[in-house]
């Protein structure tokens, strides 16, 4: 078995069993190769929404490779070849245009880290940041976006601030295009500074709730721009849904 699917395997079970994960999949993922966005929970690598988004691959039983698109950072700190072997490839339109001519899906997480590191107020938001590249590769590649939903990880540690004033005086972006520095409070790590989501944490034992919606093409002539804020659209609504849900079970 390939580290991927190790990977995706471990890490399902563990939300299934300690996070409950319900996962509800509105229509089946499209034979031909298709770009998955997926939203940010909390953290990068050890988010828990990615490893709900492995648990709704294995349940869509897919029939071709998943190449998942990770922050390019893990690579500037040698990570790469960890981060290789269980599937990810460094965001970017090459590694979209080659993934999908192997014939492989694609998964993106648009918001990177002004997603995954959003305060506790915005737990419940989709923050993509402006960002429309995704838009604009599956209009370029003619594929469909299949978007996929996660709530419930936000409330798994308490995030104080998305720390994006701190990255832009540590010039954090210009360094490693990392717009964010969460302060977090977590177990085992107290009040911290930036450690948390890039490094594993104890996360409280709160309900996961996945959906996989239908897939969205672009119209003839939509511009990559409108064809985001769609998808975005979409994402937030079912957010608002199933964080509602959460809420109302609690």
């Amino acid at each position: 078995m390939d580290g991927a699917r190790v990977f995706r395997r471990v890490g399902a079970e563990y939300v299934r069993r300690y996070h409950r994960l319900d996962i509800e999949i509105e229509a089946p993922a499209p034979s031909e190769p298709a770009l998955f966005v997926v939203n940010h929970g909390f953290g990068a690598a050890f988010d828990l929404n990615v490893f709900a988004f492995g648990a709704a691959i294995e349940r869509l039983n897919l029939d071709r490779p998943v190449t998942v698109l990770s922050h390019q950072l893990g690579w500037q700190f040698g990570l790469g070849p960890v981060l290789e072997y269980v599937g990810a490839q460094p965001a970017s339109p090459e590694s979209v245009r080659r993934a999908f001519a192997q014939g492989h899906h694609v998964a993106v997480f648009p918001g990177g880290d002004i997603d995954g590191f959003k305060s506790w107020r915005d737990r419940n938001r989709i923050k993509f940041g402006g960002r429309t590249g995704f838009a604009r590769e599956a209009i370029d590649n003619g594929a469909p976006i299949v978007p996929i939903v996660t709530a419930g990880a936000g409330d798994s540690l308490l995030v104080l601030s998305s720390g994006e004033g701190l990255a832009r005086a540590a010039q954090l972006d210009k360094l490693f295009r990392l717009k964010a520095l969460p302060v977090t409070l977590s177990l085992p790590w107290g009040l911290s500074v930036g450690a948390v989501g890039f490094l594993p944490y104890l996360p409280l034992p709160t309900k996961l709730r996945t959906r996989v919606l239908p897939a969205l093409t672009a119209a003839s002539g939509e511009h990559p721009v409108a064809f985001a804020a769609r998808v975005e659209s979409a994402m937030q609504r079912a957010l608002d849904e199933l964080s509602g849900a959460g809420q109302a079970g609690s």
